[in-house]
């Protein structure tokens, strides 16, 4: 969605009695990463459940120009694959709109590549750091061109043959893990990435799925080391994108945290490394069933049934920080809502992503009435259980800073306040979660964009 265009406010009004059974959208990370590695794989793939969002169809769009044949018959995703080292020069800059995922990966998908391909993307990605990821390739050989502070654009050359890399990542990063491994799949010998804390594991389950010559070992410390073979065959395959859990993460606050509640989330990942925000509502005294666990493509995935729940505020521990980075700011929302404090720990990531999210959930809660601290990597929120008070009477907008779950997260928190939630902008929902207004509004909750 342009970002140039005007913005769309939005508010939510308390809502009881949300009801009714849904099926969430496709997970975003596993989107990303099944239009790229089947442009990469040999012979056919085919996507059902692919989350149709901005992001990741630009994900495709950069697939497409670097060779890929991909269309949609029906609800397929039809992906004609370039097979493993056949990638070709793209003829343009690749333009990732506001998709974090998508360029980063990309980065590491091209940086073996002996041809110049140069990244963009919108403002908010344009200030994000693109370092993290640069460095590993930079040792592999590949020369990198950015904007100062090593932000996009960014034009990437790979060497004639790129070196293999054991790479310790310095923080707890999927992206980072991931772009190393994808740059190894060009190169020769074997790439080793050594990972001290886990992060969501989607690249390694999906590559050795695709036929990959991958190997992980964990050790008693639970440091993981990633072994992957370069050079060898990506074979299409056959995959149902489960639905993500981070999106999941908004009707199930607000089935928490709204009076009279009861509603059914189907499909939803249940990647062990994706589940944090689940465990943590639960420690809360949250009522929600895990119904019907099964497995699909080599993934978790289950039914959430969720009712209204008198929560209690807990401290999250700072290592569970990787499983759930993208959930704080909704679980802040149910904080405001819990009896007691709840402290959350191990956070520094939050400044780093679409918008300094830290930062954006604190000056939102306070906006809206919620008694909470920001710390460096921490934030701390009083709650109050029945919302009294809660919300803004003079129509005060949320400051979203064009990130999709800050405008989520507020939204939620106006179903369960005294006051309506406004928020600046909603226009920017449509990059991960397209659905979300009529969705929401299905369960009963009164959520509306305003002219």
């Amino acid at each position: 969605m342009p970002h140039d265009t005007l913005p769309q406010p939005a508010v939510a009004r308390r809502s009881a009695g949300l009801s009714g059974t849904i099926r969430i959208p496709g997970d975003k990370s596993i989107s990303h990463r099944s239009l790229m590695f089947g442009g990469l794989a040999a012979g056919e793939t085919r996507i059902t459940g692919l989350l149709e969002g901005e992001d990741v169809l630009n994900t495709g769009r950069a697939m497409q120009a670097l060779g890929a044949a991909i269309r949609k018959d029906g609800d397929v995703w039809i992906v004609g694959g370039t097979g493993n080292g056949g990638l070709l020069a793209p003829e343009a800059p690749l333009d990732f709109g506001n998709a974090g995922t998508g360029s980063r990966l990309t980065m590491g998908l091209v940086g073996a590549y002996d041809f110049e391909t140069t990244i963009i993307g919108d403002a908010s990605l344009s200030k994000r750091p693109m370092g993290r990821i640069l460095h590993p390739l930079r040792l592999m050989g590949t020369q990198v061109r950015a904007a100062e502070g090593d932000k996009l654009p960014v034009t990437l050359r790979g060497p004639g043959v790129a070196s293999p890399l054991t790479y310790r990542v310095p923080m707890a990063s999927a992206q980072v893990k991931s772009a190393v491994l994808l740059a190894g799949l060009n190169a020769p010998g074997i790439t080793t990435v050594i990972e001290p804390v886990m992060t969501r594991d989607h690249t390694e389950r999906m590559l050795a799925g695709f036929g990959a010559a991958l190997s992980v070992e964990t050790d008693a410390a639970g440091v993981r080391t990633i072994r992957l073979e370069g050079q060898g065959k990506l074979t299409g395959q056959t995959i149902d994108v489960p639905g993500d859990p981070s999106s999941a993460a908004f009707p199930l606050v607000a089935a928490l945290i709204a009076p009279g509640c009861d509603i059914t989330i189907r499909n939803v990942l249940m990647n062990p490394t994706r589940t944090g925000l689940i465990l943590t509502l639960q420690e809360m005294g949250a009522d929600i069933e895990i119904l019907n666990r099964r497995m699909t493509g080599g993934e978790d995935v289950a039914d959430l049934r969720a009712r209204s729940s008198a929560l209690k505020g807990i401290t999250v521990p700072a290592e569970r920080a990787p499983s759930m980075i993208d959930e704080y700011p909704v679980l802040a929302v149910a904080a405001a809502f819990a009896e007691g404090t709840t402290i959350m720990q191990g956070l520094e990531e939050l400044r780093v992503k679409e918008s300094d999210r830290l930062s954006a959930v604190a000056e939102g809660l306070k906006l809206n009435g919620v008694d909470c601290s920001e710390g460096k990597d921490s934030l701390i929120v009083r709650g109050r259980p029945d919302g009294k008070g809660l919300g803004n009477t003079v129509g005060a907008k949320v400051s979203t800073h064009l990130d999709h779950r800050i405008a989520m997260s507020f939204l939620v928190m106006g179903l369960a306040a005294e006051h309506p939630v406004t928020i600046d902008d909603s226009a920017m929902i449509a990059t991960s979660f397209p659905e979300f207004f009529a969705m929401m509004t299905r369960l009963g909750a009164t959520v509306e964009t305003q002219d």
